[in-house]
C-alpha cells in the first residue's frame, strides 16, 4: 500500500506535466523561429542583402554600362560572357538566388507576431521593397505575393510586375505609418540597425526617396528621349501618388557597416573582399593587402576614359580609376589584340575612391542619387520648383558625388554646365544631362542602378557595344533571364522566355 501511495503522485505528475514538458523540449539545433526576435535578425538581413548589391549586381551593371573593361591577359576568362552579351539561364543566376534568400529574412521580421517591434518591421518593409524593386527591374514578372512561404508554398506563382510595383508603394506607406504610429510598447531600434542606427526620421527620408524612385521609373514608358510619356491610366496614378508624396528625401549617403574590419577576410566589407585578401602580418591595424586576380582584370574601359578625360576633365577620374601618366587609360571591351603582358601596368585599375580599406562603409543609396531623382522629378513637374529647382538639385548632386569620392571639385560645375549632354544649362535634353551625371556618380558604387536607368531612358547616348558581342538587337539586354535554379524547382510557374525576349521585352515600365 505504501508503494501505491508513492506511485500515484508520480503518475499524476507525469500526466499533468507532459504537455508543458513537450512545449519546452525544443532542439537547440532547430530553434523556433518565433524566438528569433526582429532585433536579433535585422542586422544579418541588412548585411546579407547589401553583399548582393555591391558585388554581383554592381559588377554586371558596371560592365553593361561600359565602365569596366578587362586587361588583355584575361580576355579568355574575365568578362567573356559579359563582353559577348551571351545571355543564358546561368548568367548571373546567383543574383536571383541571393536576393530571394536574403529578402526572406525581411519577410520573417515583418511576420513576427509581436507588435512590440513595429519599428524593426518598418525597416524590414522598406528594405524588402528596396530589393524587390530590383527583382522587378532585372526580371519583370517574379514571385511576390506568394513568395517566402517556405514549405507552405514551394512553388509560388509569378505576379505581374506592375502590380508588384503598386504594392511596393503600399508597403512603403505602411512602413511610414508604422514609424509614425507605433504603440508605446514598441522596442526602440538601436545599434542592431547597421544602416541608420535606429534613426527613424532618416528611415522615413529613405522610404520617401525609394518611393520617388519607384514612381519615376514608371514615368517614361515608351519614351525615346526621356520625356514623360506613358499611358493615361499610369499618368493619373503617378499624379495622384506624387500629390501625396512627402518631399522629405535622403539628405546624406545611406551607408551600412555591421563592423567591417581588417581582422580577417570574413570581416571585410564585401566589396573589399571581392578586391583583395588580407595577408597575415601580426598587425591587424595595418594589414597587408594582396589584390586578387579578379581585381587585376578590372580596368577602365576606353569609353569611360574618354568621358572622364575630356570636355571637361572630371575631377572624379583619379578617384574612380588609378591614373596612368596623369590620365585614365582604358581598353575597348572585348579587344584582345594588344600584346599580352602589357595591360596590367598600362591600363587604369579601379581607383582609391572606391577601393579604400577593409573596414570602409558600404553604400546602399548615395546622396547624389537622391538629389538627381529630385532633379528629374522637379524637371517633370512632379515635385515643386520646376527647372530652377531641378538645376539646383543637379548642381548639388555633383558636389555630393565629388565629396563621396574625395575629389576636389574646382570649377567643374561651371565647366560642365556649358557642355551639351553632360551639364544642365547647355543640354537640349535635361534628362540626358541628369542621367549622365547619375552614371558617373554611381560608377563603381551601384552599377546596376545606372544600368537600369540607362535601360529606362536610353541615356547616356552612344555607349558602345563590346567587340565581338552577339546581341541579336545590337544593343544591351533589357533584363536578365530566369535562372536555372528556378526552372528546376518551379518550372510550372516560370513564364516562357527565350534569349531574344530579354533583348526585346523589358519590365513593364520600359
Amino acid at each position: 500500500m505504501k508503494k501505491i501511495k508513492i506511485l500515484l503522485p508520480l503518475i499524476a505528475l507525469t500526466l499533468f506535466s507532459c504537455d508543458n514538458y513537450l512545449d519546452i523540449n525544443e532542439s537547440p539545433n532547430n530553434p523556433n523561429a518565433s524566438l528569433i526576435t526582429p532585433n536579433l535578425s535585422i542586422s544579418a538581413a541588412q548585411t546579407g542583402s547589401y553583399s548582393v548589391l555591391v558585388r554581383r549586381m554592381n559588377e554586371v551593371g558596371n560592365v553593361f554600362m561600359n565602365n569596366w573593361g578587362a586587361n588583355v591577359n584575361s580576355f579568355t576568362g574575365g568578362y567573356a560572357e559579359e563582353f559577348g552579351i551571351t545571355m543564358s539561364n546561368n548568367f548571373y543566376e546567383d543574383v536571383w538566388n541571393d536576393l530571394y534568400r536574403n529578402t526572406y529574412e525581411f519577410t520573417n521580421i515583418i511576420n513576427h507576431p509581436s507588435t512590440n517591434y513595429n519599428h524593426h518591421k518598418a525597416i524590414a518593409k522598406i528594405m524588402k521593397s528596396f530589393y524587390f524593386q530590383y527583382l522587378v527591374d532585372l526580371y519583370g514578372d517574379v514571385p511576390y505575393f506568394e513568395a517566402h512561404q517556405g514549405a507552405n508554398n514551394i512553388n509560388p506563382t509569378y505576379d505581374d510586375d506592375q502590380a508588384i510595383y503598386r504594392d511596393l508603394i503600399i508597403q512603403i506607406d505602411s512602413a511610414i505609418d508604422m514609424i509614425d504610429n507605433a504603440p508605446a510598447t514598441t522596442v526602440a531600434v538601436g545599434s542592431e540597425d547597421v544602416m541608420l542606427a535606429g534613426n527613424m526620421d532618416a528611415w522615413k527620408k529613405f522610404a520617401n526617396t525609394l518611393k520617388l524612385r519607384i514612381l519615376l521609373r514608371q514615368s517614361t514608358k515608351g519614351s525615346t528621349n526621356g520625356a514623360t510619356t506613358t499611358d493615361a491610366a499610369t499618368l493619373t496614378y503617378l499624379t495622384a501618388q506624387f500629390a501625396t508624396l512627402d518631399n522629405n528625401f535622403v539628405d546624406r549617403n545611406i551607408t551600412i557597416n555591421p563592423g567591417y574590419s581588417n581582422a580577417k577576410n570574413a570581416q571585410q566589407n564585401p566589396w573589399m573582399n571581392l578586391m583583395a585578401e588580407l595577408t597575415e602580418t601580426g598587425n591587424t591595424a595595418t594589414p597587408t593587402l594582396t589584390f586578387r586576380q579578379n581585381y587585376n582584370f578590372r580596368r577602365a574601359s576606353s569609353f569611360i576614359a574618354g568621358q572622364l578625360n575630356n570636355n571637361p576633365v572630371d575631377p572624379r577620374r583619379g578617384r574612380l580609376f588609378g591614373l596612368v601618366s596623369g590620365s585614365v587609360v582604358g581598353v575597348t571591351q572585348g579587344d584582345a589584340s594588344q600584346p599580352s603582358g602589357t595591360a596590367p601596368l598600362s591600363l587604369s585599375p579601379l581607383g582609391p575612391g572606391l577601393v579604400i580599406k577593409s573596414s570602409q562603409d558600404g553604400y546602399v543609396m548615395l546622396l547624389a542619387e537622391s538629389l538627381l531623382l529630385q532633379a528629374e522629378a522637379a524637371q517633370r513637374g512632379f515635385i515643386p520648383g520646376g527647372p530652377a529647382a531641378a538645376q539646383a538639385f543637379f548642381n548639388a548632386a555633383i558636389t555630393a558625388s565629388m565629396s563621396h569620392l574625395g575629389a576636389t571639385i574646382g570649377t567643374y560645375v561651371a565647366d560642365v554646365n556649358a557642355v551639351d549632354g553632360k551639364g544642365y544649362t547647355a543640354s537640349t535634353n535635361k534628362y540626358q544631362a541628369i542621367m549622365y551625371q547619375k552614371s558617373i556618380a554611381l560608377n563603381g558604387t551601384n552599377g546596376v542602378e545606372a544600368w537600369i536607368e540607362y535601360t529606362r531612358t536610353g541615356f547616356i547616348n552612344n555607349i558602345p557595344m563590346p567587340m565581338g558581342s552577339t546581341s541579336p538587337t545590337g544593343k544591351k539586354p533589357l533584363r536578365l533571364m530566369y535562372p536555372t535554379s528556378e526552372l528546376a524547382s518551379n518550372s510550372a510557374n516560370v513564364p516562357a522566355q527565350s534569349v531574344a525576349d530579354v533583348f526585346n521585352i523589358g519590365p513593364f515600365w520600359k
